[in-house]
């Protein structure tokens, strides 16, 4: 690319618009012929990812086919006045297990004695 130094304070007014809006026509062309060129690139590149989520790798399928089972967790704590309610302490606490530790209760005054997990998890 070989660059011409130009004199422009030389020019008219008329010459200075005229080789400004030359500049705009040919960065235009430019623009939207790079702007085509990635967009074809980034269409092979979604395709190649498409066909990869559609047939997911044998590795990721047999991983998924492997998982260990996880025995059940048996509830620690109850809702006094709703036994029904339960948590086992794993994972976000339960409102109700919140709105009485705010009124000033423990954690403790929840637990359900192992006799009764027994029987629960037996049923």
């Amino acid at each position: 690319m070989k660059l011409r130094k130009f004199n422009l304070s030389s020019f008219s007014m008329d010459e200075l618009w005229a080789l400004h809006e030359q500049v705009g026509n040919i960065l235009a062309e430019k623009i939207t012929s790079e702007k085509r060129e990635l967009e074809q690139r980034l269409a092979k590149l979604n395709s190649g990812m498409m066909a990869k989520i559609k047939r997911p790798d044998r590795q990721v399928a047999e991983r998924r086919a492997v998982r260990r089972k996880y025995p059940p967790v048996l509830p620690k704590f109850q809702n006094p006045s709703d036994p029904s309610e339960t948590w086992a302490g794993r994972g976000k606490q339960p409102r109700w297990m919140v709105l009485q530790l705010k009124a000033g209760k423990k954690m403790n005054d929840f637990l359900i004695d192992r006799v009764k997990r027994k029987r629960a998890s037996t049923r």
